[in-house]
């Protein structure tokens, strides 16, 4: 189904009375409801429903990850699905976190301090600064970049990685105010990670084919097991796992070029 702009239906303003393409409303749909997610996870933080916000953020990132695949599977791809996604992405993942981790954390380093009580509020504002420039570089790199990885940690991950913090402590009676020098920790790390140039993998050419080897679906099996025992912890653990798989890869990955480039002028010395 397309609803159509009125403004843009009644032509491009030339005379030509060409009409443009309209708006896509089923993966709109699905951004609509992730951004409804992410907002709805600040009003529960404020609550000081801190659990709640965070699977209210978990539910965002699963409907994000949908609204593109339903778009490309239905063929309904549009200029103003991507904008309005990447809109929608800054509220979930880079407002709402920093909103629920400093409600949750940052604002009790007020106690060590009139100083630190700025530091906690001026960590949340990092991240989501650095999540709204994360988002306008990946949007400036589509079609330039190699897409199996991404060019910093993707906002979604990053705020996986807040919140499941925030899910887990909670889940075993731990208070945002008795780890908040951690909260600042994860938070400017995670900020960092996301304008920096590590190398992710952004998992967009997996699988390569359509069958893949029975270890993967074993392997999946058993993750949805470990995530029905116990879900915050497992969740923590995958993302903050893959958050760190970002510096390996690169650092890997230099000393990879490295090792090949020393063989080379090793070769030419020789010759």
């Amino acid at each position: 189904m397309q609803i159509e702009d009125p403004n843009q239906a009644a032509g491009d303003g030339d005379g030509n009375g060409q009409r443009r393409a309209g708006i896509y409303l089923l993966p709109n749909l699905f951004t609509t409801a992730a951004l409804f997610a992410g907002f709805y996870a600040v009003v529960a933080a404020i609550d000081g429903r801190f659990v709640a916000a965070a699977v209210a953020i978990f539910i965002a990132g699963l409907l994000d990850g949908l609204d593109g695949r339903i778009a490309r599977l239905t063929n309904t791809q549009s200029e103003f699905g991507v904008q309005y996604d990447s809109l929608a992405d800054l509220i979930s993942f880079g407002l709402a976190p920093a909103l629920v981790v400093y409600l949750w954390a940052l604002r009790s380093l007020g106690e060590y301090g009139e100083n630190l009580a700025k530091v906690g509020w001026l960590a949340a504002f990092l991240f989501a600064a650095c999540a709204a420039l994360r988002l306008a570089r990946f949007n400036a790199q589509v079609g330039v970049s190699d897409k199996r990885y991404f060019q910093g940690l993707a906002s979604p991950m990053a705020a996986g990685v807040m919140i499941t913090m925030v899910w887990s402590l909670e889940s075993v009676g731990v208070t945002g105010a008795e780890v908040s020098v951690l909260a600042l920790v994860v938070t400017v790390v995670t900020a960092m990670l996301m304008v920096s140039n590590v190398r992710y993998h952004s998992f967009k050419s997996w699988p390569p084919s359509q069958k893949v080897p029975f270890l993967w679906v074993l392997l999946l099996v058993l993750i949805f097991v470990l995530l029905a025992l116990d879900t915050p912890k497992m969740l923590a653990a995958m993302a903050w796992i893959y958050a760190a798989s970002g510096p390996v890869i690169t650092v890997a990955g230099r000393i990879r070029h490295r090792s090949r480039r020393n063989r080379r002028v090793e070769g030419s010395a020789d010759e």
